[in-house]
């Protein structure tokens, strides 16, 4: 009787408004990619090969975010060839830095960058892919962290729930015997409410987190934004704070808009 040799899961990994380092992040992984590679068929990733595999796909891997018309409707294709969905990064889940046009008028920027505006087709707004589709999983971080993304991966293809923690950069400062920046030098830091996976790098160095990872489950924004007020820091300072990487994502949004709201009273 002849072996039917069981097919391996298909992988797809889609590129929108995006800077590209999240699929670096999956190419950086090097050994484990060879690995990887013998347990799944890489059926489309344009950024490591031309050769592509019809779908549909086990699983689809997405970085960047909705930007324009065309990815509008191009995020749908790929859901119905997409079996799983997983978006990897700060554009993917949140709008990443492009999102900062969410909060201005995006026709005068194009007045003044371009030439020729009319031929511009873009949104307003940056969106996340879960605006737009279902999607099964997100992860954060600009860039991820490539062992995050093995886990799921893993998870994936062991058919269980990845380990992908949810709490604070504190946490992992804790764990690691760093010594607390706000406590110790009072450097403003966006730790306490940012969610866990960059290994509290900025801090191991002596800096405040910068927020890479988005929030953390149920952060007390307002709470860190009293504190920074303690060590001297304005409402325009903590603005900018929530608006880099991470700024349309819920908790970031509101909190920026509300010190806004707080400054225009202020101004008052």
């Amino acid at each position: 009787m002849a072996v039917v040799e069981k097919s391996k899961p298909k992988i797809a990994v889609w590129k929108f408004a995006s800077c590209d380092g999240c699929q670096l992040s999956l190419l950086n992984c090097e050994d484990e990619l060879l690995n990887l590679l013998g347990e799944v068929e890489i059926g489309y990733f344009l950024e490591a090969s031309r050769a592509t595999v019809e779908g549909p796909y086990d699983l689809s891997l997405v970085e960047g975010s909705i930007t324009t018309p065309h990815d509008a409707e191009r995020i749908h294709s790929v859901r119905r060839r997409s079996r799983h969905l997983v978006t990897i990064g700060a554009c993917a889940t949140a709008g990443g830095i492009q999102a900062l046009r969410n909060f201005q008028d995006v026709e005068e920027f194009t007045s003044i960058v371009y030439a020729s505006p009319q031929y511009i087709s873009t949104l307003r707004k940056s969106t996340a892919i879960a605006d737009h589709v279902k999607v099964d999983l997100e992860l954060r971080g600009c860039p991820i962290d490539k062992g995050q993304l093995l886990e799921v991966i893993g998870a994936f293809l062991a058919g269980r729930k990845p380990g992908i923690p949810s709490h604070s950069v504190c946490l992992e400062c804790k764990r690691q015997g760093t010594v607390c920046v706000m406590v110790a030098h009072g450097t403003p830091c966006l730790g306490p409410v940012t969610q866990a996976g960059c290994r509290a790098l900025c801090p191991s160095y002596s800096r405040g987190c910068f927020g890479c990872f988005g929030p953390m489950e149920s952060p007390n924004t307002a709470s860190l934004s009293d504190r920074w007020r303690q060590l001297g820091e304005g409402n325009h300072n903590l603005i900018r704070a929530f608006r880099t990487f991470n700024a349309y994502a819920d908790a970031f949004r509101k909190e920026s808009e509300a010190l806004e709201v707080l400054g225009t009273r202020d101004a008052r």
